[in-house]
């Protein structure tokens, strides 16, 4: 996944040389109303209506141009995004649409206009506390002091535990903690989520040990080939999307040293 990212900066550079043109309007028809989901919804798929991407750097960071029109994001605000990785990453994803845009394969994009809209007006404490959501029934752990538990109710967590997460949690920037939550609620674990950013386990290995409840049930009772594969494949995708948001967003200099030894 890292050595992709890698390949989006040097096709960056191409897409930063092209012309950037005069007065850029606006992608959409016009701002969407907030909604009360956690994030935006993928809008219906349509057809492509434009013929080049491009990226310009402006005051507020990095831009997304769709020919001579500048991406907006659903409420209208222009598509700035803080770091060039990030935007070549998402200009990577308009431009690999074919003759159908499909937004439901743009996690990077999806994640970009939540953070820029934010439209359930989260600050960064309500951020903090939805990624530790899944802390009282995560079914994996390492690193800090735990204990097990046979109970449905899941085993207790320590005060201090949960404050030395809070704390880690705290040291990110707000885009980057809205994809931890992201991949957080994929994953249903925040041990796999902080292994996951923290390099120690690959996305396949993460989404596995994530079902292995699921699997299990499947060996058991049987599963729809096609749906078990379809569901796997979204699942890493929309994890591996998540994983790589944090670190083009991260404003650590040690995630960005290990991001460009991948």
């Amino acid at each position: 996944m890292w050595r992709t990212c890698l390949r989006l900066r040097d096709g960056g550079r191409r897409l930063l040389n092209r012309p950037r043109g005069g007065l850029i309007a606006s992608e959409g028809r016009g701002p969407s109303p907030p909604t009360p989901a956690r994030a935006y919804a993928p809008p219906a798929e349509r057809k492509r209506f434009y013929q080049n991407v491009s990226i310009t750097q402006g005051e507020g960071g990095f831009e997304i141009n769709l020919d001579h029109r500048k991406l907006k994001t659903p409420q209208a605000k222009l598509f700035t995004v803080p770091s060039e990785a990030l935007a070549v990453a998402v200009a990577t994803e308009w431009d690999s649409q074919q003759d159908t845009i499909k937004p439901y394969t743009m996690h990077l994009t999806t994640l970009c206009n939540t953070s820029l809209d934010n439209p359930t007006q989260r600050d960064k404490g309500q951020l903090i506390r939805a990624a530790l959501k899944f802390l009282d029934t995560d079914t994996v752990w390492y690193g800090v002091e735990i204990s097990s538990s046979t109970s449905i109710l899941g085993p207790s967590i320590p005060a201090r535990t949960r404050e030395a997460l809070v704390s880690h949690l705290a040291s990110y920037n707000m885009w980057a903690l809205q994809g931890i939550e992201f991949v957080v609620t994929q994953l249903k674990s925040m041990v796999l989520t902080l292994g996951l950013i923290d390099l120690y386990l690959t996305v396949e290995r993460a989404v596995l040990l994530s079902r292995l409840e699921e699997e299990y049930q499947m060996q058991k009772w049987g599963s729809i080939e096609w749906a078990h594969d379809y569901e796997l494949r979204e699942l890493r995708a929309r994890t591996a999307a998540g994983a790589l948001f944090v670190h083009l967003c991260s404003e650590s200099t040690t995630v960005k040293h290990k991001l460009l030894q991948g």
